[in-house]
């Protein structure tokens, strides 16, 4: 476990925790942006480390929560067609839509496909000439330049039996609306680490000028969090607001060139609706118009009626930090991870999937060991 085990050594932490107690004068309320740094905040009980002036809420950073519920539906469309394979990363196959979920369209009969990358779904059109193979292209900055270089390889390939659904969500524009938005508690981010290596950092300077906050770039192991929230809270009791980069071992200021190359030859900036959240302006991609015939909405002429979130369902509230998952009545008794009412409860980057995992269900039964 060399250059993992480094980055949870429990003294280090620790002294981490003792440091940031001591800076710490006032209250402060920090957003974790993305899903895999608040499950590892859970997982280790970092919150709990912490001084009870600081308090961590969790962000829109979950790709799959974000999906909203017309693009989940339209991939159900999709996937009950017969001549479709439908493929996916699994962490969609049990995300409610308003008619069930791809699970279910596959115990029925559909050809439903995990793939662990969109090349896979490539091959498999190669392989399957007389099928229609789409592929459920979701996610932030992170997963776009690989689904761009899926749509390049067919094109060079000559398929005509292979799209995308595409569902990518970009993640300043949503950091942007929670800070406009007049509920809004943060005053400082932790930005996601592995969506910088890609896009830079450059391009959250406006952001904190413009809304005087402290954005931190920060990585996923427990002594990255804690440093990252050492960083926010010595600029808020400094009074600064600048963007400072903790995941130095990974993010460079200008990101990776060539991936963010490869993700502008193939998508262009669109607005985009977010589950739970609403429409945000230019937050979204779309294919550019030389690789629309790639896109799986215009190639089934999809027309899917919108449908509404169920009422009881707070998951929109907690992606913009207003509230925290425990806060919600359904938790743990009328939305579990068997019975969702909501995509943070069945992703692997949910937040309330990490609160039922690693804190347990309202009556506090544990349900996990490794939880400390």
């Amino acid at each position: 476990m060399k250059f993992v085990q480094e980055f949870r050594e429990g003294s280090a932490a620790r002294r981490y925790a003792r440091a940031i107690a001591a800076i710490t004068t006032r209250p402060w309320t920090l957003m974790e942006v993305c899903g895999g740094q608040t499950h590892a905040i859970l997982r280790f009980g970092i919150d709990r480390l912490l001084p009870p002036e600081i308090t961590l809420i969790h962000g829109p950073g979950c790709p799959v929560c974000v999906t909203p519920l017309e693009l989940i539906d339209k991939a159900l469309a999709i996937a009950r067609r017969p001549e479709v394979v439908f493929c996916s990363f699994g962490d969609m196959l049990r995300v409610p839509g308003s008619s069930g979920d791809l699970q279910g369209v596959k115990a029925l009969g559909g050809d439903v496909r995990v793939v662990y990358s969109p090349l896979d779904a490539v091959a498999l059109a190669q392989r399957l000439p007389e099928r229609e193979v789409v592929f459920f292209a979701v996610g932030f900055e992170t997963t776009a330049p690989a689904n761009a270089m899926a749509v390049l390889r067919a094109r060079s390939l000559g398929l005509r039996n292979f799209s995308i659904l595409v569902a990518h969500v970009l993640v300043p524009p949503a950091m942007e609306a929670i800070l406009a938005s007049p509920r809004c508690r943060v005053q400082g981010f932790l930005a996601a680490g592995h969506v910088c290596t890609v896009t830079g950092y450059a391009g959250y300077d406006r952001l904190a000028r413009t809304y005087r906050v402290p954005i931190v770039v920060t990585g996923f192991e427990p002594l990255d969090l804690l440093q990252g929230i050492y960083m926010c809270v010595r600029q808020l009791e400094e009074g600064r607001a600048e963007v400072e980069n903790q995941y130095a071992r990974s993010v460079r200021r200008e990101g990776n060139t060539e991936a963010q190359r490869v993700m502008a030859e193939v998508f262009e900036v669109s607005d985009r609706q977010w589950r739970g959240i609403g429409e945000i302006p230019q937050s979204g991609l779309a294919l550019r118009a030389p690789y629309r015939m790639f896109d799986a909405e215009r190639r089934f002429g999809l027309t899917v009626r919108c449908a509404a979130e169920p009422a009881e369902c707070i998951a929109g509230l907690v992606l913009q930090g207003v509230h925290t998952p425990p806060e919600c009545p359904a938790f743990g008794t009328r939305c579990t991870p068997e019975t969702p009412l909501g995509a943070p409860m069945v992703s692997a980057e949910g937040a309330c999937a990490a609160y039922y995992r690693f804190r347990g269900p309202p009556e506090g039964r544990g349900r996990d060991g490794d939880y400390r």
